[in-house]
């Protein structure tokens, strides 16, 4: 079983294409789009069950060049 996140992410002006292909090639995401208004993408996480989400986020993105921020936001039960 795992959790789901999403975590939005902005990025230095002028690099949203250089942050999204250094996490692509992390190949740890079930999905990453391009978004308009406060964060330039959102990417769709699974994290194993066991792991700490905010250590399993922060080893994804510590590295990530161009980052500004990143915001995530927890799910839970579907309706």
């Amino acid at each position: 079983m795992t959790n789901l996140v999403f975590v939005q992410l902005r990025c230095r002006p002028g690099t949203t294409y250089k942050v999204a292909e250094q996490i692509m090639l992390k190949e740890v995401h079930s999905e990453l789009y391009s978004t308009s208004g406060d964060y330039d993408m959102i990417m769709k996480l699974y994290i194993p069950e066991g792991e700490d989400t905010g250590k399993f986020v922060n080893g994804i993105l510590a590295d990530v060049a161009d980052l500004e921020r990143s915001l995530t936001t927890m799910t839970f039960k579907a309706f």
